[in-house]
């Protein structure tokens, strides 16, 4: 993935390529509403809402990896202790919000 480098912030994974992937989610969430609008069968409308919710499970499962692969890895090799606690206790608190 592309870094983001502006002197001001710290450097961060681009999540550039999952623009894609949230444009088709807003187009799923359009036609789902459409559906909802025609008062369409309610199997056919949940069978969207569930491809829209599994096509967000992996643009969060994409975000998560390129943190842990370049933020926590750059906290875990800043050696600096407390800066590893916090992004282990971000990334805790994240997945414990999912249980």
């Amino acid at each position: 993935p592309n870094i983001k480098s502006d002197p001001n912030q710290p450097i961060h994974p681009s999540h550039q390529d999952q623009l894609v992937r949230l444009s088709r989610i807003i187009g799923q969430l359009t036609g789902i509403k459409k559906m909802v609008e025609d008062k369409r069968y309610c199997i056919d409308i949940l069978t969207q809402t569930k491809a829209a919710t599994q096509a967000i499970h992996k643009v969060e499962a994409s975000i998560l990896e390129n943190h842990i692969q370049h933020c926590l890895k750059d906290a875990a090799m800043s050696g600096d202790d407390l800066v590893v606690k916090i992004k282990l206790d971000e990334v805790m608190k994240l997945i414990s919000k999912a249980l």
